[in-house]
């Protein structure tokens, strides 16, 4: 199982980071995203408040109930081994965090998930593959830009990594042919605006645009 949310998560190449979208919100939002072709979605926890982590559980929950395995969800900003356990509770097929946490990465591979933490330098990169990352989320990329990517990638060759932060329509392509094996997009892509006013055919149309720039 985790072995094909791997696969989904290295085929589609791009993950749609989702904040702030209410639960309710949420089924419209991933179906928006899927008819665009990115069926990837991080819901992220938000740190600040018990009501947000709360919403971000239900988000995840609505989206596994709704669209089942037409869309691969995770959870984002998952800070602790707690968050993990709810996470996968709630359906969350992968974990992608900030940061390098120890303790995050082995509960979820114990649970049979896919771990994604972040980092920034070789040692972090390195460190969060030896502690059993599949994937380390290399944030914030955007304000580094490609060539970073690259020059991370001649040592360690062997560590899958994916472009998180300042990703959009014109910088994508640049991140995998550096060799990242994906990116993650939020606010350039997950637009809360148009979210909140039902404008769900823009969204389609941006998730288009991104699929169509990672072709090149």
């Amino acid at each position: 199982m985790a072995q094909e949310v791997l696969d989904k998560i290295l085929e589609g190449k791009i993950i749609a980071i989702v904040r702030g979208i209410s639960s309710e919100k949420i089924v419209a939002l991933a179906t928006a995203m899927e008819k665009g072709g990115i069926n990837c979605i991080e819901v992220t926890f938000d740190q600040t408040s018990e009501a947000g982590k709360q919403n971000t559980l239900a988000a995840i929950w609505n989206i596994k109930e709704q669209l089942g395995d037409r869309v691969c969800v995770g959870a984002g900003t998952v800070m602790t081994a707690e968050q993990v356990r709810m996470a996968v509770e709630a359906g969350a097929e992968y974990m992608i965090s900030p940061d390098t946490n120890e303790e995050v990465i082995r509960e979820t591979k114990r649970l049979g998930k896919i771990s994604i933490p972040g980092a920034f330098t070789a040692t972090e990169a390195a460190h969060a593959y030896a502690c059993g990352a599949d994937i380390v989320k290399i944030f914030p990329a955007g304000t580094v830009g490609a060539s970073y990517i690259k020059a991370l990638k001649a040592p360690l060759k062997h560590i899958p990594m994916t472009a998180v932060g300042g990703v959009n329509p014109q910088n994508c392509k640049a991140f995998l042919d550096a060799g990242a094996v994906g990116v993650g997009v939020g606010g350039n892509l997950v637009s809360a605006k148009l979210v909140g006013e039902g404008r769900f055919d823009e969204i389609t149309a941006l998730a288009k645009e991104y699929m169509e720039a990672l072709k090149g």
